[in-house]
């Protein structure tokens, strides 16, 4: 089977890539289904409270090739964002007050001039998060000096870790991840991240391994902390929850097995008003690898820019319009707004 990056699944074309909605759009009297369920909630049209996160994709080459994974990314992908690109991001942020920057990827770690981008960022003052996936660490002994690097910078690590047990996170991410894994954390842990007073935050990213939505995240927290303690005396800050959101290989997953529908309907059931109030699209910035803008990462993996009222590129950047538009919206944004939500930083309500 070919990945929706080369080629579009054409159940995907039919039942899904489709009702895409701009505010110009939205004024009109029918509405795709989301768009009305945001104007029964008086959301629509969705718009920005603040732009407090600037989140770069830098590339999406990848160590890994996660089964869920909603940006498609793997050893064999090619695009990268460049240092011109960077420096473009860093002009931009110069501007402005943008407290964190949010650096993911693939394995963001793979970008040649990876950790230039982190010291110029780190020189400006803004708060870095790097959506690490552990095992990059422990892939090459380039790596092996990340978790240092990463405190000397005193990044915020987010790192995606989907069960406590071996075999749940293997078939999920790959035969020996699991394992990796662990001996990523450790080396984490030995330097600090996680331990109480140093400062240095390292969180977990759970995401359900089916067609499901996830668990409370206090409680699923309670349930790592204990277990990766007693079996592995590793130690982090905070679980995250993430809801699958039909994109990519996980869209794919539920198109081959039958459980697409069954998978909208629920996130469609869950629709909760509060999560859709403090969706991640109202603070953030998503910037893709060559400098396009969009309203979030899922958007970005759909090729969904930000409106035509703003900049879509990070060379014309204007934070004064980008707070002023309107966020463009789709059947996917369902799973932001499920049960207790979903974003980049966990639950939302």
């Amino acid at each position: 089977m070919k990945s929706l990056h080369t080629q579009q699944h054409p159940l995907a074309d039919l039942r899904y890539q489709l009702n895409v909605l701009t505010h110009a759009e939205a004024a009109g009297s029918h509405l795709p289904p989301f768009a009305a369920k945001l104007r029964e909630t008086d959301l629509l049209p969705l718009r920005p409270t603040g732009l407090t996160v600037m989140q770069i994709n830098v590339g999406k080459m990848c160590n890994q090739t996660c089964h869920h994974c909603h940006v498609d990314a793997g050893p064999d992908r090619t695009e990268i964002m460049t240092r011109a690109t960077m420096q473009q991001c860093l002009n931009a942020l110069a501007q402005t007050d943008i407290p964190v920057v949010d650096l993911t990827g693939g394995a963001p770690e793979m970008n040649p001039d990876f950790r230039w981008f982190v010291e110029q960022i780190s020189a400006l003052g803004r708060s870095i998060i790097v959506r690490c996936n552990l095992t990059i660490i422990v892939a090459n002994k380039k790596y092996h000096d990340l978790p240092e690097f990463f405190a000397q910078h005193r990044v915020r690590v987010v790192s995606s870790l989907p069960c406590y047990t071996a075999a749940n996170t293997n078939k999920q991410r790959g035969e020996g991840v699991f394992e990796r894994s662990i001996r990523a954390l450790q080396m984490l842990n030995a330097v600090g991240y996680g331990v109480a007073d140093t400062g240095l935050v390292l969180d977990l990213v759970f995401n359900p391994g089916g067609a499901s939505l996830p668990g409370p995240q206090a409680a699923l927290e309670v349930d790592y902390k204990r277990q990766l303690m007693q079996d592995y005396g590793i130690v982090f800050n905070n679980l995250l929850t993430i809801t699958n959101l039909p994109i990519n290989r996980f869209l794919e997953f539920l198109l081959e097995s039958g459980k697409y529908e069954l998978y909208m309907e629920k996130l469609v059931t869950a629709y909760n008003p509060a999560a859709a109030a403090n969706v991640m699209c109202r603070s953030t910035l998503s910037v893709g690898w060559d400098g396009q803008l969009y309203d979030c990462d899922f958007n970005q993996q759909l090729d969904l820019l930000v409106e035509a009222s703003a900049p879509r590129h990070i060379q014309d950047f204007n934070q004064v319009a980008l707070e002023s538009r309107a966020v463009v919206i789709n059947q996917h944004c369902y799973g932001c707004t499920a049960g207790a939500g979903s974003s980049c930083g966990g639950a939302t309500v």
